[in-house]
């Protein structure tokens, strides 16, 4: 990928857990518009390298490059006011308040950092996003139910949206549609193709139909190395990726 066309560049990334190395001289990179997707069996190290990439864990090696800045280790609330937003596998949501009060806490980091605690009427750019997420997520009826309340589809949405809701240039998500219903999934797939004409999405999905689906460019992890990365059709035809991951030629057909 070309570096004017690239918002993430992931250059030797490392990290050991005593005598595990899970993940071990990772490159990879993310362009400014389309889906990027970490595939691999379980153990591979997709997590981990989330949790890098995304302020969570502090690699032992190498370096996470953001809109060409060296952002290594720096914290996730940072990485949030530079761009980079994440959604959680688990659910990862204020329960106890309500849909808009989800949207707005994570809204108010567009406000200048001395109106972050204003109340939402006097917190007008947060408002007006409130009010985009709520419409773009067809969550509008549900604005003043509690989160917890939410279907878990609804919940997964919200998610995303209070992911979504800072504006970031780089939306992190990590297996979105885990536990959903297959007309949910359906409907979140659709959904990550409007989002990346827009935003670049990197995402972590066990759906392997999804993947394939959503993606433009696919990284393949395999015992916390890079495995393999390409175009859908590519990666799926790719002998090492079938033995790893599909279980052997004929489930890559």
């Amino acid at each position: 990928m070309e570096s004017t066309d690239t918002i993430l560049q992931v250059q030797g990334l490392s990290v050991s857990f005593g005598a595990l190395r899970a993940v071990d001289s990772v490159d990879m990179a993310v362009r400014r518009s389309g889906v990027t997707s970490l595939i691999g069996p379980n153990g591979a190290g997709k997590s981990t390298l989330f949790n890098l990439i995304s302020g969570a864990i502090r690699p032992s090696a190498g370096k996470v490059l953001f809109n060409g800045v060296n952002v290594t280790g720096w914290s996730p609330h940072k990485l949030l006011r530079a761009g980079m937003a994440r959604s959680f596998q688990i659910t990862n949501l204020f329960f106890d308040m309500s849909v808009r009060e989800n949207l707005r806490l994570a809204s108010q980091i567009l406000e200048p950092a001395g109106k972050a605690w204003w109340p939402l009427s006097r917190s007008h750019r947060a408002a007006e996003r409130v009010e985009e997420q709520l419409e773009r997520f067809s969550l509008q009826g549900r604005a003043d139910a509690l989160a917890g309340e939410l279907s878990h589809g609804e919940q997964r949405r919200l998610e995303i949206a209070v992911a979504l809701a800072s504006g970031p240039q780089l939306l992190m998500l990590d297996e979105p549609t885990q536990g959903m219903s297959h007309g949910d999934t359906q409907e979140a797939a659709q959904l990550i193709k409007t989002l990346s004409s827009e935003v670049g999405i990197l995402l972590v999905e066990h759906d392997v139909n999804l993947v394939m689906d959503v993606s433009d460019h696919i990284v393949v992890l395999s015992q916390g190395k890079k495995l393999a990365e390409g175009r859908p059709a590519d990666v799926r035809a790719n002998p090492q990726v079938q033995a790893a991951y599909f279980g052997g030629a004929h489930a890559a057909a």
